[in-house]
């Protein structure tokens, strides 16, 4: 049996038809339905085709990448752009997930909410999306913390206190301001170390 390579609008077309789980999803990877080198995330049971990273957003990520292996070492496992099961038919690739260690690096499985202290978005063209649809999914998934970059502004948006509506507390940061996370709040950021 030989598998067919769903074209960008067959699988448009397919995830609207059809509520997928992320145990059909992997499969479907697995298989290698999906063209090489696609970026696609599972958002509510649908495939999401996710935006190009464009050079600002790489270099944010990179910059963040870097300062937080500076900052925590060993302390966390951080995973950039991989994809993390929130439910049955949620698996999105965040830019940054900072979990808890593990001595398989979540090769066994793919972290779950309770592995994640922090989410991080860095969003340029995709400000609304991860605002308003991801945003949410994290809270109601339990996801403690998600911090959101705005590369237009140079913003950073902080959520925080998750529920089944959504995060209840959102602080913006802007430049000179300096955040912590709530599961090492010893250790601080300036924002200007962070844009």
């Amino acid at each position: 049996m030989t598998v067919q390579l769903l074209t960008h609008e067959l699988v448009h077309e397919f995830s609207h038809k059809f509520m997928l789980t992320t145990q059909q999803y992997e499969l479907m990877h697995g298989a290698g339905v999906f063209p090489h080198g696609d970026r696609l995330e599972l958002i509510n049971g649908e495939i999401r085709e996710m935006s190009p990273i464009g050079r600002k957003h790489g270099a944010c990520v990179n910059r963040l990448v870097t300062t937080f292996t500076q900052k925590f070492g060993i302390r966390i496992v951080l995973s950039v752009q991989n994809s993390i099961r929130l439910n049955d038919n949620s698996e999105p690739q965040p830019d940054l997930a900072i979990l808890k260690p593990r001595d398989d690096f979540y090769e066994a499985g793919l972290p779950t909410p309770d592995d994640i202290l922090l989410i991080i978005e860095v969003a340029d063209s995709t400000i609304a999306y991860d605002r308003d649809v991801k945003a949410p999914l994290y809270a109601a998934a339990g996801i403690p913390e998600m911090w959101l970059f705005d590369l237009n502004k140079k913003v950073i948006e902080g959520y925080s206190q998750p529920s089944a509506n959504g995060y209840k507390l959102i602080r913006r940061y802007d430049e000179s301001d300096t955040l912590s996370m709530f599961a090492f709040p010893d250790v601080t950021f300036n924002w200007n170390e962070l844009f």
